[in-house]
């Protein structure tokens, strides 16, 4: 049942798109935006199940949360090559290497897409490792999303701090880590 209402809560942001682009002034810039928003956010909260499971613990959602921020980011670069290039492959090339916030937006896709087609059992037991590149795409769209932007709102500032604690806690995480292994080590080595 909760499974469920993980889903629905994540899939009405899709179904809410669709109802709102219609009456959208600029429909293309306005997919772009709000598709974008629902990656950065979900993929940031997909990153927030750890740091948060002490409180509420979605650790078992924490793969179809994922792959939802996948798939807003999916629609989000699927608007750009179909809707705004018009299938043009050497407009979304120029365009990937005369903006650098497109292509750093481009190398955010593609570690979630990696991250996508390995987040089988299979695939995952091998690649497991290459899944903490999510934090790289966390800074990439977090920058991406900021230089799109010719002012940042709040909502980017929020992004960036966002960001910032996310990756504080990951580096405390392993730094603790670390320092209990090297304990652990060092305990041995005086036994």
């Amino acid at each position: 049942m909760k499974k469920v209402f993980v889903f629905l809560v994540l899939i009405s942001p899709f179904f809410y798109l669709l109802w709102s682009v219609q009456t959208a002034n600029d429909p293309i810039k306005y997919i772009f935006s709000f598709t974008g928003v629902s990656a950065v956010v979900i993929l940031m909260f997909s990153l927030s199940i750890a740091p948060i499971k002490k409180v509420v613990n979605l650790l078992k959602y924490r793969k179809m949360i994922g792959l939802f921020a996948f798939f807003y980011a999916l629609l989000h670069f699927l608007n750009f090559y179909i809707l705004d290039a018009q299938l043009d492959f050497a407009f979304v090339v120029k365009e990937t290497i005369d903006k650098p916030f497109v292509y750093l937006g481009m190398i955010a896709f593609t570690i979630l897409l990696f991250m996508t087609l390995s987040s089988t059992k299979k695939l995952f037991r091998k690649f497991s490792s290459w899944h903490k590149l999510v934090y790289i795409s966390l800074v990439l769209v977090t920058i991406h999303s900021s230089m799109a932007q010719k002012v940042l709102s709040s909502l980017e500032y929020t992004f960036i701090i966002v960001t910032c604690v996310l990756l504080g806690y990951r580096i405390y995480k392993l730094t603790l880590v670390r320092k209990v292994s090297y304990n652990d080590k060092a305990s041995m080595i005086v036994i």
